[in-house]
């Protein structure tokens, strides 16, 4: 799941951007309003997880743009504001949620997997590919019925080829997904991270899913592209 975090303190900027990322979110991260709505212009996101009061461009003014623009992206905003008033007009200007500064890790990851739910409008969170399943509610996967054990990594690379089967994935792409936050570079990390993978989905017997295209990147197919 792809998640924009716009806040403007670095500390907590770096810490839950590392937070969200080890429990499989991909995090793009911006530190004022400005480049929060730039990246939000420009990428899709599942996600968004919105300060209230940000340099360049307020937190609300930016959640405004976003839903004058036509987005219905779950907005979570951040805001060390208690006041009724403030939640309130956090509320009317689009998000879809709010949570006060300070707060657990853990309150703010399960009121996001509450805000996904929500927006699936209650439906199916499972995804299959031949006898693939892909619970993106439960961030849990399954081979032939059997529970594949997955790191968050793992899990968050499959969820990337899952959303784009079909089609193939560059190496760059998976980097900047996965590893932005983190300053990798090499595409070896990447290599070793989808051959990783790929024993998992692959257990003895089991059709292949995951293909390598060379020159082009990674694809997960019923067949072979």
């Amino acid at each position: 799941m792809r998640l924009l975090l716009v806040e403007d303190n670095d500390l907590l900027r770096t810490s839950l951007a590392g937070g969200l990322g080890q429990v499989g979110f991909t995090v793009s991260a911006a530190a004022d309003g400005l480049e929060g709505w730039r990246l939000a212009s420009e990428q899709e996101f599942d996600l968004v997880v919105l300060d209230r009061m940000l340099p360049g461009l307020d937190g609300l003014d930016l959640l405004r743009r976003l839903r004058l623009a036509g987005s219905r992206v779950p907005v979570l905003l951040l805001t060390a504001r208690d006041a009724v008033e403030d939640r309130v007009a956090g509320l009317e200007a689009g998000a879809d949620d709010y949570l006060t500064k300070p707060f657990a890790v853990a309150e703010l990851i399960a009121r996001l997997r509450a805000l996904l739910r929500r927006g699936r409008g209650g439906g199916d969170p499972v995804v299959a590919l031949a006898d693939l399943e892909v619970d993106t509610a439960a961030r849990l996967a399954r081979r032939g019925g059997r529970r594949l054990d997955l790191s968050a990594k793992e899990y968050a690379l499959l969820e990337l080829l899952l959303a784009r089967r079909g089609e193939a994935v560059t190496r760059q792409e998976v980097l900047e997904r996965l590893y932005a936050q983190e300053g990798e570079s090499a595409s070896n990390v990447v290599e070793v991270l989808v051959g990783r993978l790929r024993r998992k989905l692959h257990p003895p017997g089991a059709r292949p899913l995951l293909h390598t295209r060379r020159g082009f990147g990674y694809v997960l197919a019923e067949e072979e592209p």
